[in-house]
């Protein structure tokens, strides 16, 4: 939970003083259009990976298998596009590594294991209907 609070505070901090020293750098209106362009680019490519990722689902579950990959690829595309229309350019970068297929492979391993130990430690609760 310290690390948490550590960043969302330190995050924001880095963010706001990237976007200044490239204002500054660069301009005005062209750090303004790098995030909009940014924010544009991950939202095609978050739509793009996500309606993959809904099929390669559908595919495991048509012969029988549980789309854990699938699973993962999705947690990894609902965060990066999420911290993708964040302005800023650390989010940027940590939702483009969630959202390109080759550079996700490294995380959801991380991920993966992440999520198993909330199950094991029943830190994660869920409710059976």
């Amino acid at each position: 939970m310290k690390r948490f609070m550590f960043l969302l505070i330190a995050i924001p901090v880095l963010e706001i003083t990237l976007l200044v020293l490239s204002g500054s750098v660069i301009g005005v209106w062209p750090t303004v259009g790098l995030i909009i362009a940014t924010g544009v680019i991950g939202a095609w490519l978050a739509k793009r990976e996500g309606t993959e990722t809904i099929r390669q689902a559908k595919r495991e579950l048509m012969y029988g298998r549980i789309p854990s990959e699938a699973v993962l690829d999705g947690i990894c595309i609902l965060f990066g596009g999420v911290v993708l229309l964040t302005p800023g350019f650390i989010t940027d970068l940590l939702g483009f590594i969630l959202l390109i297929p080759f550079t996700r492979r490294w995380i959801k391993p991380f991920l993966g294991r992440w999520l198993k130990s909330l199950f094991e430690t029943r830190t994660f609760f869920y409710m059976k209907r």
